[in-house]
């Protein structure tokens, strides 16, 4: 299944088709522009209805290509010239060229044969390796489901292997130093990798997009990352961040902070344990993680980054504890299924659409006491276009409910706003009793911890708890 929010795709599928029917002639199914006395392959532009299909089958670059009596020789691949066409299954491409553009072929899920003619001056592919590589630079630019790579290719480059489906695993040498940013973007197929310890350079998203993705394994001695406690994940060794997981990822209790989308778009992570030594979690962590129905944040997090959860639909509650003061903006943007969610009394930042388009979220339990200490972004709930907000109710600290009501951060998305909680009602019956003192014993021994477990507000939940429980029940007897 392929993301839903894909900007790039989005892009793309707005640009192609201008692009693609801006060609100035065709020769045996080969579309081209000119460029002063040199032609450039550029899109076909077929479509069938409205998805773009391009190229399909076998498709061989001529040197040369004749056209109202002018012979043009082929020196280039435009932009996008072969961007997602799906039937496209071999390319052979002469030494005349001398410039490929940019995501020429990414997102060509069948394309299993690349190949370079022997003399080009800029490419190769070496080793019949059924991929491009930049001679001059070593680095492999294009690859498809059948690459091996080189023993002397030293770096794999940006979106280098985005789209290919049918990749499922491959072998990256110890020639390899550096992976550019998406090199295995979106590789539906891809279930296990393996980098050798000379990889130092690790770009952004490198695994995006990969559901399948079941086994990521450092080899011991790399300088930089590592796979400790085979946790499926990939680390960074000196601050301890978790830049790469998978579905089957376990982060260890090493690990301080979850890096920026390291999960993005894992549709196989259904579950997420994290431990009390992370104190962060990066922008877009758990981004596009749709299959994610439960997440046990630690009392050890401070900061939740901007789309962190970010249309992770799966979700159906989530209870923040009380050592987080930074909710980032689009924090919880479309988790569609989100009926109910717990902010902590420590919160005091919760930037723009935090929970806009969570259409099913009919409870919000707030601990804010004091509204003044808040910094609020626009639009922190979803709209009702009819501007019905009857089913939705704020649950606010008993003597607070006033403040609320006259709040433009907050009245405007309630039907009902309710002072009904109240500190060291930790069961939710809204009395403060024995059972709650047992509530918050349960939780110490399932080390299962919550905002409302957190009584006296200090970042986690112990005997400490349980005292402050006491001394409530005790102030009401007296």
């Amino acid at each position: 299944m392929k993301q839903f929010f894909r900007f790039s795709i989005l892009v793309l599928a707005l640009l192609l088709p201008a692009l693609a029917m801006a060609y100035d002639f065709e020769v045996d199914g080969i579309c081209y522009n000119i460029n002063g006395n040199e032609a450039t392959v550029t899109s076909n532009g077929i479509y069938d209805e409205m998805f773009y299909v391009g190229y399909s089958g076998s498709v061989v670059i001529p040197a040369t290509v004749t056209y109202n009596g002018t012979t043009y020789p082929v020196t280039s691949i435009d932009e996008i010239a072969f961007y997602s066409c799906a039937g496209l299954t071999s390319i052979d491409i002469p030494n005349s060229i001398t410039k490929i553009g940019n995501f020429a072929f990414g997102d060509c899920p069948a394309l299993a044969s690349i190949v370079i003619e022997s003399g080009n001056p800029r490419y190769d592919s070496r080793n019949n390796c059924n991929a491009i590589i930049e001679t001059a630079d070593n680095t492999l630019i294009a690859g498809c489901k059948n690459t091996m790579i080189p023993n002397s290719v030293t770096s794999i480059g940006d979106r280098a292997f985005e789209g290919c489906d049918g990749l499922t695993s491959i072998v990256i040498p110890n020639s390899v130093t550096s992976i550019g940013n998406k090199a295995f973007y979106s590789c539906d197929g891809l279930t296990s990798i393996n980098i050798p310890n000379s990889v130092t350079a690790i770009g952004n998203n490198v695994f995006e997009s990969c559901p399948a993705l079941a086994s990521i394994v450092i080899e011991s001695g790399n300088p930089r990352y590592d796979s400790r406690n085979n946790c499926n994940a990939i680390i960074e060794t000196a601050d301890n961040t978790l830049i790469i997981g998978c579905k089957n990822t376990m982060i260890p209790n090493s690990v301080t902070s979850i890096g920026g989308w390291a999960f993005s778009y894992c549709y196989s992570l259904t579950s997420i344990n994290i431990p009390n030594s992370v104190t962060a979690i990066g922008n877009g962590a758990f981004e596009g993680c749709i299959g994610l129905t439960s997440v046990d944040i630690s009392n050890s997090v401070t900061s939740i980054g901007r789309y962190a959860f970010f249309n992770c639909e799966g979700l159906t509650s989530i209870n923040i504890p009380n050592s987080v003061t930074t909710i980032g903006s689009n924090a919880f943007f479309w988790c569609t299924g989100l009926t109910s969610i717990v902010i902590p009394k420590s919160v005091t930042s919760i930037g723009d659409e935090a929970f806009m388009n969570c259409w099913k979220l009919t409870d919000v339990y707030c601990y804010i006491a004091d509204l003044s200490g808040v910094s609020c972004g626009n639009e922190l709930f979803y709209k009702e276009f009819n501007g019905d907000y009857s089913g939705r109710r704020l649950h606010v600290l008993q003597g607070t409910a006033d403040a609320y009501r006259v709040d433009e951060n907050w009245y405007p998305y309630f039907g009902q706003i309710v002072g009904d909680l109240s500190i060291g009602d930790v069961n939710g019956d809204l009395e403060v009793n024995i059972a709650d003192v047992n509530a918050v014993i349960d939780q110490i021994l399932a080390g299962n911890y919550s905002a409302i477990g957190d009584v006296n507000g200090d970042g986690e939940v112990n005997i400490a708890d349980v005292n402050v429980v006491n001394d409530i029940i005790l102030d009401k007897i007296h």
